[in-house]
């Protein structure tokens, strides 16, 4: 098993944590992991992505061209990362600020409404972890017991009351996630 994610969109949206969480799941449930951070000066508002590579064999380099899954969270990214998806890959993204949607046949595409969502809850910074509840629907490859350990390994001890309530936003975006 070896699986090759993008996570984009601007900086403030969480994008940075949402593969660290993921990273740390995977080291979580014994995986090899890559975190490759890309960032802008500019940091919020400016576009973010992060590569992260999951596999249960070492890993020879963190660079990649090509991904298994883009999860893509701004039309910036949309319009660089849509046709970096390997053929049969997978593409999530949220529709808020999407104004070209995409448009591939040979790959899943599925939307998650996050930042409607995340204002329901009435909290925006849940934000990114209804986006990773949506992947790890399409794609269960850490358990949800690693995830809420990689939540504890990423957050500072202070946050840890929090965790709950992000334990909720990852099962909002589990059950909202819509293959289009």
């Amino acid at each position: 098993m070896k699986e090759e994610i993008i996570i984009a969109g601007f900086g403030g949206q969480g994008v940075l944590s949402m593969g660290k969480i993921l990273a740390y799941s995977g080291i979580m449930q014994d995986q090899e992991v890559t975190w490759m951070p890309s960032y802008g000066p500019e940091m919020r508002g400016g576009t973010a992505n992060v590569t992260v590579i999951l596999s249960d064999k070492p890993i020879s380099s963190p660079i990649l061209n090509k991904f298994d899954t883009a999860v893509i969270l701004n039309q910036q990214s949309m319009d660089k990362f849509e046709g970096a998806v390997k053929p049969g890959g997978l593409l999530i993204y949220d529709p808020n600020g999407i104004t070209r949607f995409p448009e591939r046949k040979d790959i899943t595409i599925c939307s998650i409404a996050a930042a409607e969502e995340s204002a329901l809850l009435g909290n925006a910074k849940a934000f990114n972890m209804i986006v990773l509840g949506a992947y790890l629907k399409m794609k269960p490859i850490v358990s949800m017991e690693n995830v809420i350990k990689g939540l504890k390994k990423s957050i500072p001890e202070r946050h840890h009351h929090l965790i709950p309530m992000n334990e909720k936003a990852i099962e909002i975006g589990m059950e909202k996630v819509q293959v289009l």
